[in-house]
């Protein structure tokens, strides 16, 4: 399944996500090399990212960029069977995080266990319900203003239990795929199923929407779900910052 078109798509919704919520901040830019959003008060998307394999000849550009816009993280998609990123471990960038770039074909619905409620953010009182809550689950936040700028072109969901908010969730679509972003459960409600619950709901919403594929970026602490689930490798993503 590991086709090039999955691996291109899972990278175009991805960013294309990072375009759209920057977009209304004038918070995008784009040059010859590398494109890039910040948004002021929020820890996301907050990334610096390349269409093309990265060379020593692109380093100044970016990190110019990087050291003027902090908080800049650029993820390295290892995709072009090079080690182009040795570049950026020899010019002062280090790994934060590492994740792996999956898909599923969507092609059943899953049964739910119907413990937890879901609710589209649509209002101003709830995109600060699902903002205040985000950082619980991630250790960074998402401004309510972004929820509130976007809502019209990303499905943000906030998940309760027994009407207490416990998670987030977010899709993003484009053309006929799907990806799934910010699936979080705060910290005391973890182990307990929610986190799997709650991408079973977003499949079965992403069947409604007619995706072929559903798209999403794991984490270490997510891969299980996912994998246990269906979803398939397709490459991994390291993303950089520069040391302090």
């Amino acid at each position: 399944m590991k086709n090039i078109n999955l691996i291109e798509d899972n990278i175009n919704n991805l960013t294309g996500l990072w375009k759209t919520v920057g977009a209304p901040f004038l918070s995008y830019h784009k040059n010859n090399t590398f494109e890039y959003c910040k948004i002021e008060n929020s820890g996301w998307p907050n990334k610096l990212w390349l269409r093309k394999d990265i060379s020593k000849k692109d380093l100044p550009d970016i990190i110019k960029t990087m050291q003027t816009n902090s908080g800049l993280v650029l993820p390295y998609w290892n995709i072009f069977g090079t080690k182009s990123y040795e570049i950026l471990d020899a010019y002062g960038f280090e790994i934060k995080t590492e994740q792996v770039a999956m898909a599923l074909k969507l092609d059943q619905k899953f049964t739910l266990e119907n413990n937890l409620s879901f609710k589209r953010v649509s209002t101003e009182q709830d995109a600060k319900i699902w903002a205040d809550l985000y950082p619980n689950a991630f250790g960074y936040v998402i401004s309510k203003e972004i929820l509130i700028h976007n809502h019209k072109d990303v499905h943000f969901y906030l998940v309760s239990l027994d009407n207490q908010p416990i998670g987030t969730f977010m899709l993003f679509q484009t053309q006929n795929t799907i990806g799934i972003h910010g699936v979080g459960v705060i910290p005391e409600m973890r182990r307990k199923g929610f986190a799997e619950e709650i991408m079973k709901f977003a499949l079965n919403l992403s069947v409604d929407l007619n995706a072929d594929y559903a798209l999403l970026q794991a984490s270490v602490m997510g891969k299980d779900i996912y994998t246990r689930l269906g979803f398939e490798d397709l490459f991994v993503i390291k993303n950089y910052v520069l040391k302090a």
